[in-house]
């Protein structure tokens, strides 16, 4: 007999560890395509299978994004990676890369590009006289402690020069890879220029693995939490996107995890489903969550107007409605019962210096 709220998960057909086999054709193609089941497996979709990862290099253009969005708490990002190899589902930053001509489904977390001079980049935009610090933020598109950030160590590479220059920012990830650079991180936190957020959608090991098939699993992310703040790090927990009837259920028992294993502050945002992310979670619910599709996705349209996203500034980190509310106010309540700040992060750019150029700087 079934215990009341388990999940009955339904088999899984696609490609090994990874979040969709779809490779729907994006905004931009020319060719729109229908894929119709004749009955037999597609190569990719064999159970069992994999599909290895592509890593092509890029080279030049601009590391600092400026972002106008008055929503987040910061004006610069940094992304060495593009494409992102964890796979989750409902990932907002999915419809990128069809910027690359490629499809946000499977080729997003298959097909990625490095930065691989995105240290030197940083170097060159911080060492100019021009340039005035400003809050920044590493990870906020793609992982930037993706799996191979263990062999390109292009955001140690960019760490190292954010350290010499004295420059705060804050950081977002799902990876215990992290812990490798608790040796840069924790002289900036001493100093008070750094902030982590880990974010954690799920203590349930099993919905993680469909959810973000190549994340770091949730008790792992809790001991990274952990071995952070025992680091000296100001850490954070991020439970971003809170999916309707999904992962809500859990957002005070996630709190209070993370607050157990070191955490001093929260953050959360509802669920995001712009562009081709919205037929991607919509294919993945109707795979995993049959009995549970149309309740999510009727949610999500409560809490975004009607329509599966709403891009509006002001609107689309909280969503709008009675839902909207209710969430607000459960996670509200939780943290301060938990003790669990949620004021933004105060950037310090009094230690600021412009880095060296490179070597002939120091004949100037």
């Amino acid at each position: 007999m079934r215990r009341h709220n388990e999940t009955r998960w339904q088999p899984v057909h696609g490609p090994k560890g990874r979040g969709t086999a779809s490779q729907l054709a994006h905004r931009f193609s020319g060719d729109q395509r229908a894929e119709v089941d004749d009955g037999w497996p597609r190569d990719d979709e064999a159970i069992g299978s994999s599909v290895a990862t592509e890593v092509r290099e890029q080279r030049g253009g601009q590391i600092l994004t400026r972002n106008a969005s008055p929503d987040i708490g910061f004006e610069l990002s940094i992304n060495p990676y593009r494409g992102c190899e964890h796979g989750c589902i409902y990932c907002y930053a999915r419809p990128t890369h069809a910027y690359l001509d490629l499809s946000p489904g499977l080729d997003f977390e298959t097909r990625l590009l490095a930065k691989v001079d995105a240290p030197q980049l940083l170097r060159a935009a911080l060492a100019s006289l021009r340039y005035r610090p400003a809050g920044l933020c590493i990870g906020t598109a793609t992982d930037a402690y993706q799996p191979i950030e263990r062999r390109l160590r292009l955001t140690r590479g960019c760490i190292e020069v954010l350290a010499e220059a004295g420059h705060p920012f804050s950081l977002v990830t799902k990876s215990s890879a992290i812990e490798r650079d608790i040796d840069l991180l924790a002289p900036m936190a001493a100093r008070g220029l750094l902030l982590v957020h880990v974010t954690l959608t799920t203590l349930d090991a099993e919905l993680a693995r469909r959810l973000e098939p190549r994340a770091t699993a949730p008790a792992r992310r809790l001991q990274t939490i952990s071995r952070l703040a025992a680091a000296g790090l100001q850490v954070g927990v991020s439970i971003s996107p809170v999916i309707p009837f999904v992962n809500e259920p859990e957002i005070e028992r996630i709190l209070a995890a993370a607050r157990d294993a070191g955490a001093q502050r929260a953050s959360s945002i509802p669920l995001r489903l712009p562009w081709e992310v919205a037929p991607l979670f919509e294919a993945w619910l109707r795979q995993h969550l049959p009995e549970r599709a149309e309740r999510v996705l009727a949610r999500v349209r409560d809490l975004r107007g009607g329509k599966l996203n709403d891009s509006r500034f002001g609107s689309r980190f909280r969503g709008e409605g009675v839902w909207a509310e209710l969430r607000a106010q459960r996670f509200a309540k939780a943290c301060a019962r938990l003790g669990l700040g949620r004021q933004p992060f105060v950037y310090d750019f009094s230690q600021f210096r412009h880095p060296r150029a490179g070597a002939q700087a120091e004949l100037f």
